[in-house]
């Protein structure tokens, strides 16, 4: 492969040869090269529509690699979703690249990253994901696109009797593994080192880190792991069967399309009649995934590699379980028997609240830990104890700043959903929402910090940041995340144990 450095200066631009044809990227004012919109595989169109996502095909001449491509077909769902993508379109199998490298032989480290968006939503374009600043720490960061939705996650008997390996469904996530193929064939050409690759993302993004530890399809793709918020060892698979009887009904309730008719519809009719009725989780499907998440990390079958993982303090807040009923002890009690029945004592006492002031805290710590954090804990739990690796948990506590439009608001406590991505990636400045002050600076400083070094050594510690030990057997600590950041004491142990003997 080659790294071809353009001669006309006025254009600025660097080319890099792929196995498939040379693409021509940007240069950023910083300095790192870009390139987006590079297709990874072919078109899931036509034909291809609810297929494994087939390997792209060559071009002649030089492609311009200076625009995102399209972003995956989904429904205008999430309000903090900015895109830069090309429009939206069925033909979204997508990747974008900044690297650091002055040259193919830089052999430097890679982030690969998914988005989050409940698998329903999200793209590679948005500004939170932009690899600039991480790569400009000297390595490779890469965002990629996968099918959503009923494109992306769709099972029915029909496609599973179509497939060489009788499955169907998650198709979004074999695009995710396509797109590691495709690093591993490619990423030298852009100064990469195929085998210092880390896999990362946030909400689904952490769910696809899992799947794709969890898939035996994955052996030789990665060599880290890091999970924000969330993975599939929480409920949140089902077995083919039951996948493939929501396809039916999905299919019946459009008046029994067949799975010819399924695909002749233009993707945007597809996707309004989801709008009705749908649902399409990730499936058991005995080929990515040959058995449950926790079967295969318990059995110790999961790819061996370094893990940082963790969540936030308030991913959801006590509204999303109390709604619209004052904080009350009694309100409180009568929402959590509403939702555990004779299980509601067991869940009362782990999750204690005798004033207005404890209810709000313990409303909003089992609203986040019933949303995403148990799902994380179980995570880090299992890998801690049969992954043979290091596993670095932190606890994201950073509370977001007022907004521009609203400098005298009142910050909720506590870090929601989502709200670390811009620390993290060191994204800040592409949020104008918010008026970022000089703690953010420091936060955003350090979590990118700790991910850069994890992303090149497999170990968060680095000079200048505080000590983040690994978790070890009896000895969990977590990495607490905020302006002063610090590592303490596991404390809420007997909450996740509470819950894992609950579900």
């Amino acid at each position: 492969m080659l790294w071809i450095q353009t001669a006309d200066a006025q254009s600025n631009s660097t080319r890099a040869a792929t196995v498939n044809g040379v693409v021509e990227g940007t240069v950023e004012a910083s300095g790192v090269r870009s390139f987006k919109g590079i297709p990874f595989a072919q078109p899931p169109v036509g034909d291809l529509r609810f297929r494994e996502p087939q390997p792209v095909k060559s071009w002649k001449g030089v492609r311009k690699a200076n625009a995102f491509g399209p972003r995956a077909m989904q429904l205008p769902l999430f309000s903090d979703m900015n895109f830069r993508s090309n429009g939206m379109s069925e033909d979204c199998l997508y990747l974008n690249v900044w690297t650091a490298a002055k040259s193919a032989a830089a052999s430097l480290p890679v982030l690969v990253y998914f988005y989050g968006g409940g698998f329903v939503g999200g793209d590679g374009s948005e500004y939170r994901y932009d690899g600039e600043s991480l790569a400009a720490r000297g390595m490779v960061t890469v965002t990629i696109n996968y099918r959503l939705g009923i494109f992306g996650f769709l099972a029915h008997p029909d496609l599973t009797k179509e497939s060489a390996h009788h499955s169907s469904g998650n198709y979004g996530l074999l695009d995710q593994h396509a797109a590691l193929v495709w690093v591993q064939k490619n990423i030298t050409a852009f100064g990469g080192d195929p085998k210092r690759v880390t896999i990362g993302g946030e909400s689904a993004g952490s769910f696809s880190v899992s799947a794709q530890m969890a898939s035996p399809l994955s052996e030789g793709l990665f060599a880290g792991a890091i999970g924000e918020s969330g993975s599939l060892l929480g409920g949140r698979t089902i077995a083919l069967a039951d996948g493939e009887k929501n396809g039916v009904t999905f299919a019946t309730g459009l008046g029994n399309k067949s799975l010819a008719d399924l695909r002749a519809m233009p993707a945007a009719d597809l996707l309004a009649a989801t709008a009705k009725g749908g649902h399409f989780p990730t499936v058991v499907d005995g080929y990515f995934l040959p058995e449950t998440p926790v079967a295969i990390f318990k059995a110790g079958e999961q790819m061996h590699v370094p893990l940082l993982a963790g969540w936030n303090s308030a991913e959801q807040n006590y509204h999303s379980l109390l709604g619209k009923d004052e904080p009350t002890v009694e309100n409180y009690e009568k929402a959590v028997r509403k939702l555990y029945g004779d299980k509601a004592d067991g869940v009362l006492e782990q999750y204690k609240a005798t004033s207005a002031e404890e209810v709000k805290q313990a409303a909003t710590d089992l609203a986040s830990d019933r949303f995403i954090a148990y799902s994380t804990w179980k995570w880090i739990d299992l890998h801690s104890k049969t992954g043979g690796k290091p596993v670095y948990r932190y606890l994201y506590n950073r509370p977001r700043p007022a907004p521009v439009a609203d400098p005298a608001a009142v910050a909720a406590p506590g870090a929601g959903h989502s709200w670390e991505i811009e620390y993290a990636l060191g994204n800040l400045k592409t949020n104008k929402v918010y008026a970022w002050t000089a703690d953010d600076d420091k936060v955003s400083e350090t979590m990118e910090a700790y991910f850069a070094n994890f992303i090149k050594t497999g170990d968060p510690n680095g000079q200048g940041l505080p000590s983040w030990p690994a978790v070890q057997p009896g000895t969990a600590r977590v990495m607490v995340i905020d302006v002063s950041s610090h590592s303490e004491e596991e404390s809420h142990a007997a909450r996740y144990r509470f819950l894992e003997a609950l579900y």
